[in-house]
């Protein structure tokens, strides 16, 4: 399972913890929820000369998925994944009919790869860079399956030679913006088939923040976690894990963290944090 960041109170970074430990220290009040994805916690003290173990962020930048990685050193052990799909999935599907060759994906991949790794070298961490084959070599001799996340765990020579992943499960997390300029829906003559936009904010609430809406009566009852889409009436529809729940009055909502831009699925599942 991938463990929780934990920052103190003075937001300097300490050593993960198991979700169950997050657990307890969000219970006994000795810390407070910093942010829902990726899941972080902040106590409520300052950590005076803190250890924390050697541990290594790895990306492999790719041109529809990117894997990245945070992987101790010392262990081997796997504290944290994610798979980046960076386009949304109607943009890609154009990008995609519109190449003439596939050596386009290639020389975008290439082009984002060393960009990433300039801006990288303006932190003045160490930094180390491989190749495809290197890779491919590194998971192939572990005897690793083939996918983003643990591409990214196999990047360069630094990788450990024995790796720890047991129930590590990948945060998936895909770009969907942050809506659309165009004021009105046009019919296949580009005549208004709707209204101008009404007001973006609606009770608190704006379309895309993820909330959490517990209805306790009606033929809705029930508890509901997604994105949530807002109308002037008062009334949402909330995009959840298992399909959408139409017409949610606002007042069974609550927020859980505004949009950003980006939807988020821990692998197969609703990726929502360890229950407080």
């Amino acid at each position: 399972m991938s463990k929780v960041f934990v920052l103190d109170t003075n937001k300097h970074s300490l050593a993960p913890v198991h979700p169950g430990g997050a657990r307890k220290l969000l219970s006994s009040g000795k810390a407070a929820v910093f942010r829902q994805y990726p899941f972080t916690i902040i106590l409520k003290k300052v950590v005076e000369a803190p250890t924390t173990p050697p541990l290594r962020l790895k990306i492999d930048p790719g041109s529809k998925t990117t894997g990245m990685a945070i992987v101790n050193d010392a262990t081997g052990e796997v504290v944290w994944a994610k798979e980046f799909l960076a386009k949304k999935p109607e943009v890609l599907k154009r990008i995609l009919a519109q190449a003439k060759t596939p050596l386009k994906d290639a020389a975008g991949v290439n082009a984002t790869r060393w960009e990433l790794y300039r801006h990288l070298q303006t932190l003045g961490l160490p930094l180390e860079s491989g190749t495809g084959g290197r890779t491919k070599f590194n998971r192939v001799t572990r005897e690793l399956p083939k996918t983003h996340w643990l591409d990214a765990v196999c990047v360069g020579t630094s990788t450990p030679e024995s790796l720890i992943i047991k129930n590590v499960v990948p945060l998936q997390i895909r770009a969907t913006g942050h809506g659309s300029r165009q004021m009105c829906r046009m019919d296949k003559y580009g005549f208004p088939r709707t209204g101008s936009k009404q007001h973006k904010r609606v009770q608190g609430f704006q379309t895309g923040d993820l909330v959490r809406s517990v209805v306790t009566s009606g033929t809705k009852q029930g508890t509901y976690v997604g994105k949530v889409a807002v109308r002037t009436r008062g009334t949402f529809n909330i995009t959840t894990a298992h399909g959408v729940v139409t017409d949610i009055h606002h007042r069974f909502c609550v927020l859980v963290a505004r949009s950003d831009g980006y939807t988020y699925q821990q692998g197969k599942e609703a990726a929502f944090p360890p229950s407080a």
